[in-house]
């Protein structure tokens, strides 16, 4: 079984960016042997850093990520960057960073017209530090508060289609490159 953990990077209810990896997380359950793990940093209490934990969901989320063969991170721009919640989750990774090694695929929402390309930028160089394999072709969805109805539904097919294609993209990944990694491992460890 496939393990992909698709990470929210906002709190903000009714948010458009849980709409658009919602679009990516039903693609995923529609995959066989793939099951999403979502995380929601709305159910979670992380600690700033430098600050104690109260309730070590921190842990959890580390141990969850750990756990996911790869993992899909989305994150609203605001002011140019990307969120502050995706900071804090990326600050409560742990170190070495549980995203180390893990191939992972960027998702940013704006409500702009360029998109979410700044805070995309900002985000793979920092996965990209902690040691991450973040993938090529990040999605961006520009004029998100045209793109998505208030039931979560999207109204633009080629939108649809870029984010089913992102989810498409990191599960043909693992099938071509960690895969047969592990299959190899496990004839070498056989024959020895």
């Amino acid at each position: 079984m496939i393990k992909i953990a698709t990470l929210l990077g906002t709190s903000r209810p009714g948010n458009y960016t849980g709409k658009a990896l919602a679009i990516v997380q039903d693609q995923l359950q529609k995959m066989a042997n793939v099951e999403p793990i979502e995380i929601d940093p709305a159910r979670l209490q992380l600690p700033f850093p430098g600050q104690k934990s109260e309730t070590g969901d921190e842990k959890w989320l580390q141990q969850a990520v750990k756990n996911a063969t790869a993992v899909i991170l989305a994150t609203p721009e605001y002011h140019g960057s990307f969120a502050a919640t995706t900071k804090l989750m990326l600050e409560n990774m742990g170190f070495p960073s549980a995203l180390r090694g893990k191939p992972v695929a960027l998702l940013g929402v704006a409500a702009g017209q360029i998109g979410a390309i700044k805070s995309l930028e900002q985000l793979r160089s920092v996965c990209s530090h902690v040691g991450a394999l973040v993938l090529p072709g990040p999605v961006s969805i520009a004029n998100v508060k045209s793109v998505f109805d208030e039931s979560g539904a999207c109204r633009d097919a080629k939108v649809d289609q870029r984010l089913r294609g992102l989810a498409a993209q990191l599960v043909d990944y693992i099938h071509n490159h960690i895969c047969p990694k592990y299959t190899l491992e496990q004839m070498v460890r056989e024959v020895a």
